[in-house]
């Protein structure tokens, strides 16, 4: 900008110049002499005008005849020329233009014309991190899985682009079910990219899958650092795989690292059944009978849960039946209009033979939320009471066509699980498991069970009555207790 300012402001002086200079030719009259060693040209000013002016010009057209050989001459070389820039900038536009089609080409879905116009900006643009993604993309959608493959490998070399050449390389392995491979690169994505979110997600699926606990509890960690996840919901992920953590180290063996795992499971998730029973375990095997109770109570007052009342049973396995009753006051007193609570009363009473007492807490129950559970406790109750075998078998007959009542059921994919598991085992989704009644029935019979101090109720009127149409199976069934790990 200043140069050309410059040369505008000299172009000036100088005309100006010649025109003072003519003028002054001009008036002065006369010839103007011009000495060329002897010789001597006589001309009058306005052929010296003339002369000067002719001089100039061939002084542009000489300078312009050499710039234009030099420019020639540099094209023929391969140096940057303004034929160069000319013919450069038409080829950009064309490669411009092909990249446009093959990007349009493929939000059409047309796989192979995106191909064919990528190919040609490919020829044209010398912009290899632009047109190997774009490659990479079109042969993906063309199904075309080996080209894509080279595309992405070629991203790998430039700085710019390494992150999105591993993350197409682990979508094809993912693709090919090479879940290892995908495991590292997506760790190798993390690495480059510590906050995008699908590689998270990606990274912290194939943790779980490969119940590699402890790296997935980092991805949790980094998701709700980078806000990529709510910290109320991240706190509760990282209970579930401190959890999951602590049954691989107890199940390995590792007593003391699987007992810090499921005591701190237990702190970040207090109302998680799973880990509130397996802290129980944990402070048992410490004798600290308290602490056990004391974690088992207050999961009871956020969710009351059979698996509970199972475990604070085993806290004190040789009491009385009255006396049981009196230490399950912590539990009974808590959530007295909960079903559960309701249920857990009748089968305290009916193992204290309390049998009044426990018509009274399982018959609204039996008439309004009727399930295999309830309607088994009534007839136990029948039994104690000393009815009939008829009023009795009545009961069974209508527990076995009752509902199973709450269940482990996932909540993406509504499927049914026998036991508390982190992961969905039909649909692979994390801590979706919640403890409810599912949409349809389930012969599941661990989430139907009388809990263990109850169980052998009806075992005498099995051993009465072999020749029942009411398979066995369904009337002594209630020997288990449900016992999610």
């Amino acid at each position: 900008m200043l140069w050309s300012l410059i040369k505008i402001v000299l172009f000036v002086v100088v005309i100006a110049a010649i025109t003072f200079g003519a003028g002054q030719i001009i008036d002065t009259g006369g010839s103007v002499n011009i000495q060329f060693g002897d010789q001597e040209i006589s001309i009058s000013p306005m052929q010296a005008v003339l002369a000067i002016v002719l001089f100039i010009a061939a002084l542009w057209v000489t300078e312009f005849l050499v710039g234009l050989a030099i420019s020639i001459f540099k094209f023929f070389n391969g140096d940057e020329t303004a034929i160069t820039r000319y013919f450069g900038r038409n080829k950009e536009k064309r490669g411009f233009d092909a990249l446009t089609d093959g990007m349009v080409a493929m939000a059409a879905g047309e796989g192979r014309t995106a191909i064919k116009q990528i190919a040609t900006a490919e020829r044209y643009l010398d912009k290899p991190e632009l047109t190997n993604l774009i490659s990479a993309q079109a042969a993906e959608l063309n199904g075309d899985t080996d080209r894509a493959m080279k595309y992405y490998k070629q991203l790998l070399d430039n700085d710019r682009t390494r992150f999105v050449g591993v993350h197409g390389i682990m979508k094809q392995k993912l693709a090919d079910g090479d879940t290892d491979t995908a495991l590292k690169l997506a760790e190798k994505a993390f690495a480059l990219r510590p906050n995008h979110g699908a590689t998270l997600q990606t990274l912290f699926d194939l943790q779980t899958e490969k119940s590699e606990w402890q790296g997935a509890q980092k991805t949790i960690e980094a998701k709700v650092r980078t806000n990529n996840l709510p910290k109320d919901v991240g706190k509760r992920r990282e209970a579930v795989v401190a959890l999951a953590d602590a049954r691989q180290m107890l199940d390995a063996g590792d007593i003391e690292a699987g007992k810090d795992a499921a005591l701190n499971a237990n702190k970040l998730s207090p109302a998680l059944v799973p880990a509130a029973v397996l802290a129980s375990e944990m402070h048992m095997l410490n004798n600290n009978n308290r602490a056990a109770t004391a974690v088992l109570k207050k999961a009871w007052g956020a969710n009351p849960h059979p698996d509970l009342a199972a475990a604070l049973a085993e806290v004190e396995p040789n009491e009385t039946p009255t006396a049981r009753l009196k230490r399950f006051a912590v539990l009974t007193k808590q959530h007295p209009e909960n079903s559960e609570t309701k249920l857990l009363k009748a089968e305290l009473a009916l193992a204290d033979e309390d049998f009044p007492a426990a018509r009274r807490a399982a018959r609204e129950l039996a008439q309004s939320e009727p399930t295999t559970r309830s309607l088994t406790i009534m007839a136990a109750i029948e039994k104690g009471e000393g009815a009939s075998e008829q009023v009795v078998r009545g009961w069974l007959n209508k527990a076995l066509d009752a509902p199973r009542g709450p269940q482990w059921v996932c909540g993406n994919c509504s499927n049914i699980h026998a036991a508390w598991t982190p992961r969905c085992e039909n649909c692979a989704g994390f801590d979706t498991l919640e403890w409810k009644v599912p949409p349809t029935s389930a012969d599941l019979q661990s989430s139907t069970a009388m809990l263990g101090f109850t169980a052998g109720m009806l075992t005498g009127e099995a051993e009465k009555q072999p020749d029942t149409d009411v398979p066995d199976a369904e009337i002594i069934t209630p020997d288990e207790s449900a016992q999610p790990h």
